[in-house]
């Protein structure tokens, strides 16, 4: 979005964030400063406000950054992400400058993620935890002009007062790259062997996490598997994401990988299912463009980008009937949902997405149309963007106080 503000505006742009991730920011044409990753809470902090302490922590650091900056330049209007704290203390050192606010998810203890799934509880405990974490999310509200949501489910998550000043607007995908592709290949390392899979083939499922994790369904797929591979003698699956625990709790022992082999490794014929870690991103178009069927399953949460490049990837897709996948995905018109807690049901939208090839691919072509149309990064989303700064900058859209 920056070059394209930098051209539409005559602006001055000047991004800003923590040293260690600048190196991956390449060939930007605005200079990018760092600062130095913060310390952590300390270690009588107490639970609950742990992060708020390390995003207070987060926030001073910035701050300093900002002093040093404001010597030689004072924006018009600064955006930034609610989640780790930077946006906390922006309006003290530039209280002039309007201040646009990413707006991911705003955490509730009932009715969204964290008491969805009945096999993992919301304690008591918890739900004291999450009022807290809210905290940094609170302050950034308060101190935004206006905010921005990527989807209009994750935009009803925040509270009342301030939703009249929250547009909705998705990050956007690139779907000029993200194509179908019918000669695409995929060679992957599986159990220290190199196999290849192609679009030429009968039946490739794929499935992905950045970690293989409940938030995601990844429990729910495995649970399906050994009856979705009964049914489909000729399919091979490509499980694709790492061990770690990006959204929810940890398990006690182990991996969630290992817990679900335990439970259902002995039912599946792992010589046609591969978990293949995590990809490079253009390995990972391939592996949508050589995609038969693509499972996507997920928590009320947020919508992963992967799900809409894979509809930008005409995959023929089953996923969960969750928000805010519903949002976007109409049953049997651009792809089929289930039920997220029944794999029976899952197998049996896999099956039928495999046995009628043809009406799958009427509902992946539909799929892509939606996403070029309302999501496309080029011809929609950035343009909707830019008008908002515009609109922020000038007053036009402006909370008050």
């Amino acid at each position: 979005m920056a070059p394209k503000i930098a051209r539409t505006m005559n602006a001055q742009v000047i991004g800003i964030g923590e040293s260690r991730n600048i190196p991956k920011q390449k060939n930007t044409p605005f200079p990018i400063l760092g600062y130095k990753t913060p310390p952590g809470p300390g270690p009588n902090t107490h639970k609950y406000i742990k992060p708020f302490e390390g995003q207070i922590r987060r926030g001073q650091t910035l701050v300093r950054a900002l002093l040093e900056l404001k010597q030689k330049f004072t924006p018009d209007i600064i955006c930034g992400h609610h989640g780790w704290g930077e946006t906390m203390f922006l309006k003290e050192v530039f209280p002039d400058a309007k201040q646009l606010t990413f707006l991911e998810f705003y955490y509730n203890s009932k009715g969204a993620d964290v008491d969805f799934d009945p096999e993992f509880p919301n304690e008591f405990d918890d739900q004291f935890r999450i009022r807290v974490k809210n905290a940094p999310i609170l302050l950034s509200l308060d101190a935004m002009d206006w905010g921005v949501s990527p989807t209009e489910w994750q935009r009803s998550q925040f509270p009342k007062p301030f939703r009249p000043f929250i547009d909705t607007i998705h990050d956007g995908i690139e779907t000029q790259r993200l194509v179908p592709n019918p000669d695409a290949t995929l060679t992957f390392s599986s159990d220290g062997q190199q196999k290849t899979v192609s679009r030429q083939e009968d039946e490739i499922i794929t499935f992905v996490n950045r970690n293989l994790e409940p938030y995601r369904g990844f429990h729910v797929f495995m649970r399906a598997l050994p009856e979705i591979l009964r049914r489909r003698p000729n399919a091979r699956v490509l499980i694709v994401g790492g061990d770690d625990v990006s959204y929810g709790k940890r398990p006690e022992n182990g991996t969630y990988r290992e817990i679900m082999m335990a439970e259902v490794g002995d039912k599946i014929d792992l010589s046609r299912v591969h978990f293949i870690g995590k990809l490079a991103y253009e390995d990972f178009i391939t592996m949508l463009q050589v995609s038969s069927c693509h499972v996507y399953l997920t928590y009320p949460f947020v919508l992963s980008w992967s799900f809409l490049e894979a509809m930008s990837a005409e995959c023929r897709i089953v996923a969960s009937a969750t928000q805010p996948v519903t949002e976007v995905m109409k049953d049997g018109e651009t792809g089929l949902l289930v039920d997220f807690f029944d794999p029976a049901a899952l197998a049996e939208a896999v099956d039928r997405t495999l046995s009628d090839p043809e009406a799958a691919r009427v509902r992946a072509k539909a799929a892509r149309e939606l996403v070029v149309k309302r999501y496309d990064l080029h011809s929609v989303c950035l343009d909707q963007h830019v008008a908002l700064i515009s609109d922020v900058v000038n007053g036009t859209k402006a909370k008050g106080r």
